[in-house]
């Protein structure tokens, strides 16, 4: 039976939730490394890049060698800071979360493509290994309410949350779960994490009616239950 979420029909102007595991459930995420790797690839996918400013300095011709080679680089890479917002993530050692709002029909899925196959790469190059990583191709459920849309990254904030709580006392100490729980707190900004939209349902006065209170609450996802998740 195919998977749940798996086979997606897409709509432009539209938020969903995008998730993926570790085939066979294996870790994705082997150490600080490769959530940073991960995370940098995603910097460069959804952070502004000024092409003509940069095709404008490849035509210097005192640029150095090193710094031509690595503009050249850059416009290589694809860059979808047009097409993707990115509202809230979690990485986790096995899987990740993204809720995400798509410009394009076709934004998610190019985004994705290129970030999965890029992070394999690196994986496989690293660890010395071939073949998949991730179980399938990863998982797409539409936002289609306003309920969904404030419980989605609540549920996505809870899985950095619950583990950091877990894992507390391991041997790596103050580490936090890399999630965009930081951004919604106000102790973090990142150019590329946009929580403007979710947060204006809170109060940024009243702590009881905080976005902070509303995700250490006690668990109810209810409004996002069914298909917007499936077991990872």
């Amino acid at each position: 039976m195919p998977s749940r979420n798996r086979t997606k029909k897409y709509i432009a102007e539209s938020y969903y939730h995008i998730y993926n595991r570790g085939v066979e459930k294996r870790l994705i995420f082997l150490d600080e490394q490769d959530y940073g790797v991960f995370l940098s690839y995603l910097k460069e996918y959804l952070s502004f890049r000024d092409d003509k400013e940069l095709s404008n300095k490849l035509s210097d011709p005192n640029i150095y060698y090193k710094e031509r080679g690595g503009i050249l680089r850059i416009l290589r890479l694809n860059n979808f800071f047009s097409e993707i917002i990115l509202l809230a993530y979690c990485l986790m050692p096995n899987h990740f979360h993204f809720f995400i709002k798509q410009k394009d029909a076709q934004s998610i899925d190019k985004f994705m493509q290129s970030l999965s196959t890029r992070y394999v790469m690196y994986f496989n190059r690293k660890y010395k290994r071939i073949g998949t990583l991730f179980q399938d191709i990863y998982k797409a459920a539409n936002i289609e309410t306003d309920n969904q849309f404030i419980y989605m990254s609540k549920y996505i904030h809870k899985q950095a949350i619950i583990h950091n709580l877990r894992t507390q006392g391991s041997t790596l100490q103050g580490w936090e779960q890399p999630s965009s729980y930081q951004e919604y707190l106000g102790k973090r900004k990142t150019e590329w994490v946009h929580p403007e939209e979710i947060l204006n349902y809170f109060s940024k006065t009243n702590s009881k009616l905080s976005y902070k209170a509303f995700v250490e609450e006690k668990e109810d996802f209810s409004p996002i239950e069914g298909k917007l998740l499936e077991e990872v």
